[in-house]
């Protein structure tokens, strides 16, 4: 019954702009977070930002920090990743998940999405 659908991914130059959309559905209860994780080729899978539904605290990698920001709808179901000033380096599958806040980044959650690729070009 839960569920994530993620959206906005694509190829962009470095410098470049993408937002990401995670429509949620079945998630519930101000204490959970919904955020995003990326993978890249060869690499673990790593939490990039998260949004607490029932205050709107937020959470950011130190890698994308000041350049990424997540926001929520009023209804709390549909969170949106801004990507400004990509880096090749942000290149990975982005995929979107839920848990209790204290819990988001170490997990693990059950439910994701099937992930939309952002590529960063030079």
């Amino acid at each position: 019954e839960v569920q994530f659908v993620e959206s906005g991914g694509g190829l962009v130059q470095a410098g470049g702009s993408l937002r990401l959309t995670c429509v949620a559905s079945g998630v519930t209860g101000d204490d959970t977070a919904i955020g995003w994780f990326r993978e890249a080729p060869g690499k673990e899978r790593e939490g990039v930002s998260c949004i607490t539904r029932g205050d709107g605290d937020t959470y950011y990698a130190d890698s994308v920090r000041g350049r990424f920001t997540i926001s929520i709808d009023n209804a709390k179901n549909t969170v949106y990743l801004q990507m400004n000033s990509l880096k090749p380096e942000d290149t990975a599958v982005y995929y979107c998940t839920a848990d209790i806040r204290p819990s988001f980044l170490t997990g693990p959650q059950p439910y994701w999405g099937q992930g939309t690729q952002v590529t960063v070009s030079s």
